[in-house]
């Protein structure tokens, strides 16, 4: 099964969560066991101070002992050296004893009991040690044959031991614990460094699978990507075969009929030839006028490399010189022709009917302009500033006038309003001093 991108961030947050928890419980348990390790220590510190005082305070009384006993045996005042300093010493060990169980109550009566034996001992040594010096001998072995001293000394011993026994198992319990505080933290940090590495574990084994996966898609979309553009080439190709097939068709096409009007033409040429009435005659002369300006626009779409558009310069000069050839074979050989034309492109529908408005003006300038002398006509077409073009055929005849009668049969005028309606352009008839100028503005398609 793929890894998403989020099923990814999910348990990446998910498995760094975990870590995080392992370490806080790492660093938190390391400071509660040292926190542990600290209360201890300062326990054991503490019973072995307790044991070291027990142990100098049964030390001293040992000490105090011997020396009265010796002073008592010999009589000798060099066995007292000691005496005073033990005695202090043991004095000092008690108060030691005192302050550090004094928090302890169950073992207040214990150690007031100790207290009040150790007052006694030495009591009853410093008696003894009186007696001897003012040499009453035997009352000093009275009281040491009491076996008092003894009784004290064994009930001291009792205690003593009792307290350096407690002392003992404290330092015992406190070193076990520091034992089971260490094996508690070591286990801790081993399962933490377990977790830690199984969370880093799962984190690279889902980047690895995610990387795997999206290596996998990529390798997949280029494939899909190879074989695409090789179908997107073979269509094209396709198209291209088409769409040449499409434009010989059509080249084909344009060719018939450009070559099926120039028929239609001729056979209007030889219907008109075969009429006796002018009238009629002139009508179907325009008429092949009209059918070869049409015919020369298929004649230029199956020779150019484009059937949507017509190059208007090459078309128009083609039309006007044979307009001219047709002009002077009908007996206006004294009007010239001249024109200049701007390149530029138009789409065909378009073109067929600029030809027509052509052929209409430049014919009628031929007919009409000069009726009894010779003159000149001009073609002009031109790009204007806002994207439209202007058609301008202008003569220096006898000019147009609207209160005139219509010369010819009027369907030469009706065709150009027509034409002008379908294209969106705008006609205008100028007059002149002298003659005519025919105007058409036509909108020009968008690059």
């Amino acid at each position: 099964m793929p890894v998403s991108g989020r099923f990814v961030v999910q348990t990446s947050i998910a498995l760094l969560g975990v870590g995080l928890f392992a370490l806080f419980v790492i660093v938190g348990m390391t400071i509660w066991l040292n926190e542990r390790s600290q209360a201890h220590f300062r326990e054991v510190i503490e019973a072995r101070d307790i044991r070291g005082a027990a142990v100098e305070l049964r030390s001293a009384l040992q000490a105090v002992e011997s020396s009265q006993r010796g002073f008592l045996l010999s009589g000798n005042e060099i066995y007292l050296s000691p005496y005073d300093s033990a005695k202090a010493q043991a004095e000092r060990q008690l108060d030691t004893l005192r302050q550090a169980l004094a928090g302890d109550n169950d073992i207040q009566p214990m150690l007031q009991r100790l207290a009040a034996i150790t007052r006694e001992k030495l009591d009853e040594l410093d008696q003894t040690i009186a007696l001897k010096a003012d040499r009453r001998d035997s009352e000093a072995e009275a009281i040491v044959r009491t076996n008092r001293g003894k009784a004290l000394m064994d009930e001291a011993n009792v205690f003593l031991s009792g307290i350096v026994r407690t002392a003992d198992r404290r330092l015992t319990e406190g070193v076990e614990e520091q034992r089971a505080n260490a094996a508690m933290l070591r286990i801790t940090s081993i399962v933490g460094a377990l977790v830690i590495m199984l969370v880093v574990g799962g984190v690279i084994i889902t980047a690895s699978r995610y990387a795997r996966d999206i290596a996998q898609a990529r390798d997949e979309v280029r494939a899909l990507n190879a074989g695409l553009e090789e179908r997107v080439a073979r269509r094209t190709a396709d198209l291209a075969q088409a769409r040449d097939r499409a434009e010989v068709l059509l080249a084909e096409v344009n060719h018939r009929v450009a070559n099926s009007l120039t028929l239609i033409a001729s056979l209007v040429r030889l219907q008109a030839n075969a009429l006796g009435d002018q009238a009629a005659k002139d009508a179907l002369e325009e008429t092949q006028g009209r059918i070869l300006a049409i015919s020369l626009v298929h004649k230029r779409l199956y020779t150019s490399g484009d059937v949507r558009f017509v190059e208007l310069d090459e078309y128009l000069a083609s039309l006007l010189d044979h307009l001219e050839t047709s002009m002077r074979a009908e007996g206006h050989g004294g009007t010239s022709l001249s024109h200049e034309l701007e390149p530029l492109k138009l789409r065909t529908d378009a073109s067929v009917n600029l030809g027509v408005v052509v052929t209409e003006w430049v014919t009628n300038a031929f007919k009409y302009a000069y009726p009894d002398r010779t003159g000149s006509v001009r073609v002009r077409l031109c790009r204007l500033p806002d994207g439209r073009a202007e058609l301008l055929v202008e003569d220096d005849g006898v000019g147009r006038r609207e209160d005139a009668p219509v010369k010819g049969t009027g369907l030469g005028t009706r065709i150009v309003k027509g034409i002008a309606a379908a294209m969106r352009a705008e006609v205008e008839y100028l007059r002149r001093q002298p003659g005519t100028a025919a105007r058409l503005v036509f909108p020009l398609p968008v690059d």
